[in-house]
């Protein structure tokens, strides 16, 4: 009789023990996913000035899926390529291209794809899509490890 009532005591303790692996392996699969898109805003620009200006991308993630995507550059001074009229028109006249298209062009393109991968180049902006791919899979593995600091990518040295 002892030894039955032993048998059940551990049964329990088995069933217990059996029931807490289960919850804690259930649980362990509702956090963030390694690899998955974390909700925010990351952000990315290059090391350096490249031709007076800086370049960044900023990212906005919501529902792991990339919903917003801001590429721009700015000189020392802070001014805003797109911004810049006189910039514009020399650009298109020579490129038939300008910061404030071709940058809404590379955006348009990673919200399709939800990648920087395959991102085409923009004729007349190819370097700054080299640019853009870095600095976008920048910001998207800021996304994935949820840090939330500025990363920075090494910039080619002119």
């Amino acid at each position: 009789m002892n030894s039955k009532r032993y048998f059940l005591h551990n049964k329990k303790w088995l069933q217990l023990i059996l029931a807490l692996v289960l919850l804690i392996s259930l649980l362990a699969g509702c956090g963030a996913k390694e690899g998955t898109l974390q909700d925010g805003y990351f952000t990315a620009e290059m090391s350096d000035y490249s031709h007076g200006w800086k370049e960044f991308v900023t990212i906005y993630v919501k529902d792991q899926e990339i919903v917003s995507v801001e590429y721009n550059a700015k000189n020392a001074s802070g001014f805003i390529k797109s911004w810049d009229m006189a910039y514009m028109r020399q650009m298109n006249a020579i490129q038939h291209t300008y910061p404030n298209r071709y940058t809404r062009q590379y955006g348009k393109q990673v919200l399709e794809k939800q990648s920087a991968e395959g991102v085409d180049a923009v004729s007349g902006a190819s370097t700054s899509g080299v640019s853009f791919q870095q600095l976008v899979q920048a910001a998207i593995d800021m996304s994935k490890s949820a840090k939330n600091e500025v990363a920075i990518v090494p910039a080619k040295k002119e």
